[in-house]
């Protein structure tokens, strides 16, 4: 079973011999290594590229365990190479190499070879990096398998596809797991054993109870406005000692990893972030759910959470929308309220604003889910998308409904 990332592929193939090195990143288990060895290996063999010009070096691989030292590094890739021909280095889990940048960029002086590295921690592979490549790194971020990825190769109907996706995600290995035990066991161990682990390691946290408590907490108020103060209070109040400077720390180590993403909120009309809260999603519904042992489904927040990686997949900057409505109290007074956009998209000179509704069975609900729509005065589109069985339509105020299904499966759909 071969699935065809060719968003992915085709972000590389854009960056051939640009002369940056190109840094792969995104969570553990998501397909970074497939789609370099695999999938766009098979691309420079088809556009020419010789076998021998391909140099591999998975550092995660004990058999290349001396490749690990820098300098035993910098001397095989010399070594595999000659002038007056392009070669393709490709390094996978490049943090195993303590000192690699060195390495890079003194390789990435030589107009003979275009690299490619993957890792899985942001700040190390993302943040760092790019800075340490002092202006010749250029990042590519891979995704969980998005729904339309998923179903290509899913071997079924595409609504059980749908109900599949909703509740173990899309890592590519559940694709290969023959029943709902085996998905289940394997994201409940993957959470525990590699992403949770990975994070302690890395951060020195052993012993530690607040990081659990905040993946739970996240876990079980995925889309929900928050703040490190809130949390440590929440904390302090259940027994859990801690600080806000704590669970800020926490939460980046989360971010890191790519476990989690942050939606900052974004005033339309005053046009400025609002620091006091933010919302954070799972990279994997799937994951979400295996942490609350599947006990805690909640469809509406699932939806939003995965439409939410849609729109990141998509490549769009994704924030938290706020307007203010002045209303009058019970006593006469003007008092004034927010009302929130589920999500304020930007790419280039493009923005959506859209809102995530489960269902929209009647007026009633339709008023509810766009009056802070209703709001905004600019020109840019605005968009609700429901789990509803329904064909795409617009209102009398030109905001497009459409079911999740078609917004997932086409990737224009936003234009409708």
């Amino acid at each position: 079973m071969e699935i065809e990332r060719g968003g992915y592929v085709k972000a590389l193939a854009d960056r051939k011999n640009n002369g940056a090195i190109k840094v792969i990143t995104g969570v553990r288990r998501c397909g970074k290594s497939y789609l370099l060895f695999r999938l766009y290996k098979k691309y420079l063999l088809s556009a020419g590229v010789q076998n021998e010009d391909i140099i591999e070096i998975p550092l995660d691989d004990d058999d290349f365990e001396e490749l690990r030292e820098r300098k035993n590094l910098s001397q095989y890739i010399k070594s595999r190479t000659v002038e007056n021909r392009t070669f393709y280095v490709f390094l996978d889990e490049v943090q195993f190499c303590e000192g690699f940048e060195s390495v890079l960029n003194g390789l990435s002086r030589k107009e003979n070879l275009d690299i490619y590295v993957t890792g899985s921690n942001s700040r190390f592979l993302s943040s760092d990096i790019l800075t340490e490549f002092r202006g010749r790194g250029d990042e590519v971020r891979v995704y969980p398998l998005s729904f339309a990825e998923y179903l290509s190769v899913y071997n079924g109907e595409k609504n059980d596809a749908w109900r599949e996706f909703m509740l173990y995600g899309g890592l590519p290995r559940i694709l290969s797991c023959k029943s709902d035990e085996q998905k289940a066991k394997y994201l409940q161990d993957l959470f525990k054993s590699v992403y949770l682990k990975d994070v302690v390691e890395r951060n020195h946290l052993k012993g530690d109870t607040v990081l659990e408590s905040i993946v739970d907490f996240l876990a079980s108020t995925v889309g929900s406005l928050t703040n490190a103060t809130r949390l440590s209070n929440t904390f302090v109040s259940n027994g859990i000692m801690t600080n806000d400077k704590t669970v800020s720390s926490y939460i980046s180590y989360l971010e890191d990893a790519f476990l989690i993403e942050m939606a900052e909120r974004y005033d339309v009309k005053g046009r400025k972030y609002i620091n006091s809260a933010r919302k954070f999603y799972f990279t994997d519904v799937g994951l979400r759910n295996a942490r609350l042992n599947f006990r805690q489904q909640e469809p509406s927040h699932i939806l939003e959470n995965i439409i939410y990686n849609e729109l990141l997949v998509r490549g769009f900057n994704v924030d938290v929308g706020v307007v203010e409505k002045h209303i009058k109290d019970s006593d006469g007074k003007q008092k004034n309220v927010q009302l929130e956009i589920d999500f304020v998209c930007n790419k280039g000179s493009s923005r959506y604003y859209i809102q995530s509704a489960y269902s929209v069975p009647d007026e009633a609900k339709m008023s509810q889910e766009t009056a802070s729509l209703d709001r905004i005065s600019d020109s840019f589109k605005k968009i609700i998308v429901t789990q509803d069985d329904i064909k795409l339509w617009h209102t009398q105020k030109g905001y497009l409904v459409i079911n999740i299904l078609d917004f997932l499966l086409d990737e224009k759909s936003l234009e409708l």
